[in-house]
């Protein structure tokens, strides 16, 4: 079992930064990728990023590649999403997960333990 709580969301305005974290408890947070997805109203959850196990490789949706950043502390068991240059667009819940792929998954069926989210609102 893990235990993700994301932190960091907020109102902002267009060209604003925010960062999300992600604190992870339970089994061993290195043993995991993992990704951040986002999920605005009336649409389906979409692909934001993933990082690998030692956050040595990222990957990233087309949509914010550029202006996110994935990173990862496994000391401090938490993941981050560094989001700079927002757009109304990126208006979402955000969430994190682990997957337990050996690559780095795109879709949340590739993802086993999520977080509660965090709500993200961007002013034009």
């Amino acid at each position: 079992q893990v235990q993700l709580v994301e932190s960091g969301g907020g109102l902002v305005q267009a060209g604003d930064s925010l960062r999300l974290s992600c604190a992870a408890s339970g089994r061993t947070f290195s043993n995991y990728v993992m990704g951040w997805f986002r999920q605005a109203p009336g649409k389906q959850r979409e692909f934001v990023a993933a990082i690998s196990r030692s956050g040595g490789n990222t990957y990233y949706a087309d949509s914010v590649k550029g202006r996110f950043t994935i990173s990862r502390d496994n000391a401090k068991n938490t993941v981050y999403l560094q989001m700079n240059s927002l757009k109304p667009e990126d208006t979402a819940v955000y969430y994190c997960a682990t997957s337990s792929y050996s690559t780095l998954p795109t879709t949340p069926e590739q993802y086993g333990y999520w977080g509660q989210g965090t709500q993200v609102t961007v002013s034009s």
